[in-house]
């Protein structure tokens, strides 16, 4: 753990970059340190490992104050990435992600052993490992920092907007990438961003701060959202805030019928009894289940194979049952031209579909069992839901 007690950082000017802050940072976690410009998000992380000297209070790692280690050795037990990764542009990847084990005394052998290890887990292709940083894309840079500061094994990863220079499919895969690497080694990572989506969907604890360096809340992402502590955290979570506490629900218990999902074989007759169910659209799937596209059963008439694909309205992008959450659910909703929602399996199999009312019906439902859960007998009275992030 990294405890963080009334940490101030006045520079000489007069400026506050930092103002007694006080934070419990829990091992294995990811913590978001997250808020506008100038509220001192950086210098709090660059104070963990005293890059950043602070004017008073102190940081203590697993119970000791890291003001009494010697520096060095301290920076090299935390892996630490940056935006642009900060890469050797002399070095090759694999020697740039061999830095610090060399800097430990590993022999050149095992080293790069350890780089090769670390490039497959960090999804990097080993015929880059030969290549310099300017050969790469701004995620494969960014995925050699991850890699570079995983490479002697520390048990806390600090990380200063790390995606931030990459575009927004990019980020979102790297962040995909983060989550997985942290399920399987388990670090202690605390992460700064400016970007409050990003924040919650990495997190387990977010810290708000204020500028000027105050703390505003420090929380679980769903109670971030569902209980702001004042109305500086609300206007910073943004008016959709609502939206996004949708990630904590699951999309498991989601009303889905089979009623309108045919396949390309059913027969007219099939599709005639369909249509009289006053269904308003039938889904047509191929022969393995996977979804080709919206049609009126009026336009089936001769069976589900007699209109060509490219005439079939577009089903959008479907989410997969129980995995995805009912944001999820209602995103591909609100985008189907037909308003509804497709739900697949895990081999992308349509296991039913459901409507935006049914997927509202869910969401009122969830709340009202989630509220009640948190107030009832050993809850906690509003102040958590103990919510788990879907599908992150």
């Amino acid at each position: 753990m990294i405890q963080i007690e009334s940490i101030t950082k006045r520079y000489p000017d007069g400026t506050t970059a930092v103002d007694n802050l006080s934070l419990e940072i829990p091992d294995s976690s990811i913590t978001v340190l997250v808020g506008p410009s100038g509220c001192g998000k950086t210098t709090t992380l660059r104070m963990i490992n005293r890059m950043v000297e602070p004017s008073s209070g102190r940081i203590l790692l697993d119970g000791a104050d890291i003001h009494q280690q010697p520096v060095n050795g301290l920076r090299r037990s935390m892996g630490y990435v940056i935006q642009n990764a900060g890469l050797f542009q002399h070095r090759t990847i694999l020697d740039n992600i061999a830095t610090v084990p060399r800097m430990l005394g590993w022999d050149k052998q095992r080293a790069r052993k350890r780089a090769s290890e670390l490039m497959e887990r960090v999804g990097l292709d080993s015929s880059l490992a030969k290549r310099y940083p300017y050969q790469l894309s701004g995620g494969q840079q960014q995925r050699v920092g991850v890699a570079r500061a995983l490479a002697a094994d520390p048990p806390v990863l600090l990380m200063d907007e790390p995606f931030s220079a990459v575009d927004p499919i990019v980020r979102k895969v790297l962040q995909a990438e983060l989550l997985r690497i942290q399920e399987e080694l388990g670090k202690t990572i605390v992460f700064v961003t400016h970007d409050i989506d990003e924040a919650i969907r990495l997190g387990d604890m977010i810290a708000v701060l204020r500028t000027g360096g105050r703390l505003a809340q420090f929380a679980p992402p769903d109670e971030l959202l569902s209980r702001p502590a004042d109305d500086f955290v609300e206007d910073f979570l943004g008016t959709d805030r609502g939206v996004r506490r949708l990630s904590f629900f699951t999309s498991a218990g989601l009303e889905l019928t089979t009623a309108p999902v045919v396949a390309v074989d059913t027969t007219a007759a099939q599709i005639a009894e369909r249509a009289g169910a006053e269904v308003p659209y039938l889904l047509v799937t191929d022969s393995d289940g996977k979804p080709l596209g919206w049609a009126e059963p009026g336009r089936l008439t001769g069976g589900a194979d007699s209109l060509p694909a490219d005439q079939l309205i577009s089903y959008g992008r479907p989410f997969e049952f129980g995995r995805e959450s009912l944001r999820d659910a209602l995103d591909c909703a609100v985008l189907s031209p037909t308003g509804w929602a497709v739900a697949v399996d895990g081999a992308g199999r349509v296991v039913g579909v459901t409507s935006q009312a049914t997927i509202g019906a869910a969401i009122r439902s969830a709340h009202a069992e989630r509220e009640g859960s948190a107030s009832g007998p050993g809850g906690q009275g509003g102040q958590g839901t103990g919510a788990v992030r879907v599908a992150r």
